[in-house]
């Protein structure tokens, strides 16, 4: 037998304050037109005054603890994908632990930008894989609104604050591409492709947290090629097809890099969840917001083969096909 990680329970947090493209409209040079057409985006969350990344990422929690009835201490571990934690340290991920009353078990971050989530599911399922641990909560949680330059038009009017979770449990499957769960990760990164998408800012660099600074010709070009490329190995990896897979859920980082990758994959965008329009580029929560999102609209039936896919700064990119 083999052991496979299971996504028993999903959950996600939108912070209450809705801004809509026209907000944009009195201070840029921008219109609800223009942000549209280069990203899909019409809407997005901004966290309030006060509203951390940690209480995103609790919330999301909660939820996802109520849909698989399960209670804190059920968790073994608590993995928070972030680039935006409250403080330097201590990590996001014990905060949620404190705050769910988890009194056992163990809690960290993952930073991997807007590939964190991939990274973080891909860790969860090899700390359960090892039998290091049986049941793992897998968070994305992120408020890029605390990083952007509001002068910026290129970058300000493309991101959100958000959270979403997934609990990850340990099953047993045949080793075969039948089995439910986790059947195969693919992660890569570049470092020499740092400067197209940084934070001009730092502890030991410039001891702040800097502003968001991205070539966005230069990540599209990467983004459809490399998402194209980890997704086929991913896919190769579980002994599986393009045509096998019934959705996919990628990183919502822009509509035009979504529907570039699904031609590449020669995937109609019926089989796509795009929440990008709603939510804007929330970073390491998109996915689990997506997943999230699509699971309480009732799309995805038990045994559906899924592809997630996400890239980000450094550059770090990645996918994970699981069956549902």
């Amino acid at each position: 037998m083999t052991t496979r990680s299971r996504i028993v329970g999903t959950g996600h947090y939108l912070p209450a304050r809705v801004v809509p493209n026209s907000e944009f409209e009195a201070r840029l040079d921008t219109s609800d037109e223009w942000i549209r057409s280069r990203s899909g985006i019409e809407r997005r969350h901004f966290a309030a005054e006060g509203e951390n990344t940690s209480d995103l990422a609790l919330a999301a929690a909660r939820a996802a603890l109520d849909d698989a009835g399960l209670a804190a201490d059920d968790l073994d571990a608590v993995v928070v994908a972030t680039s935006t934690p409250d403080l330097t340290f201590p990590a996001v991920a014990t905060m949620v632990q404190a705050g769910l009353g988890m009194t056992r078990g163990f809690a960290f971050d993952i930073q991997a930008v807007c590939a964190g989530f991939v990274f973080a599911l891909a860790n969860a399922d090899a700390l359960i894989r090892s039998g290091a641990a049986q049941r793992v909560m897998v968070i994305g949680a992120e408020t890029f609104s605390r990083i952007m330059d509001w002068d910026d038009r290129s970058t300000c009017v493309l991101f959100g604050d958000g959270a979403g979770a997934v609990i990850l449990q340990a099953g047993e499957g045949t080793g075969s591409a039948s089995d439910r769960g986790i059947l195969a990760v693919d992660l890569n990164s570049d470092g020499r492709l740092k400067d197209i998408l940084l934070v001009d800012g730092g502890v030991s660099s410039t001891g702040t947290a800097g502003h968001l600074r991205m070539q966005g010709r230069e990540v599209f070009r990467h983004a459809v090629e490399k998402l194209t490329a980890t997704a086929a190995k991913a896919l190769e990896r579980a002994g599986l097809e393009t045509d096998a897979l019934d959705w996919v859920v990628p990183h919502q980082a822009n509509l035009r890099i979504i529907r570039g990758t699904a031609q590449k994959l020669g995937l109609p965008m019926e089989r796509v969840v795009v929440t990008v329009q709603d939510h804007g580029n929330t970073s390491a929560a998109s996915i689990p917001l997506a997943l999230s999102v699509a699971k309480a609209e009732g799309r995805f039936r038990p045994g559906d083969l899924i592809l997630t896919e996400a890239i980000g700064g450094g550059m770090a990119w990645g996918a994970v096909i699981l069956r549902w």
